[in-house]
């Protein structure tokens, strides 16, 4: 059965999944030494911000190229993200993994929909 296209960023599954992990981080960082408020806190919530931005701004995107490279900027951002939460584990200002979960979610859907720009016929 195939899905019906999404008509706006928000109704990507993709999208969804990203905004709930930026929810997730600004509720884990929060608790954040003051110390880090311009530096990992800081650091951490601007990049995963970038993520589901960075999806919706390529969703309008005319060319496969333009929506790649933006999904593209996305999937970085998320490594960024990777690093941060590893980060913030080793200098135990929390327990990361159920982001560092939500993270792998967000990084397979991202890869699914790039792969399917690709093969498609726009």
């Amino acid at each position: 059965m195939k899905r019906e296209p999404a008509k706006t960023f928000q109704d990507l599954i993709v999208w969804q999944k990203a905004h709930q992990f930026v929810l997730g981080v600004y509720q884990f960082s929060a608790d954040f030494p003051k110390t880090e408020v311009y530096g990992l806190t800081s650091q951490l919530r601007r990049a995963a911000v970038s993520i589901p931005a960075n999806i919706a701004e390529g969703f309008r995107k005319k060319t496969a190229p333009d929506k790649l490279r933006f999904i593209n900027i996305a999937h970085c951002s998320l490594e960024e993200c990777r690093y941060y939460l590893i980060l913030a584990k080793d200098l135990e200002y929390g327990n990361s993994l159920e982001l560092t979960s939500q993270l792998e979610e967000v990084s397979r859907l991202l890869t699914a929909y790039s792969t399917s720009i690709l093969n498609s016929d726009s």
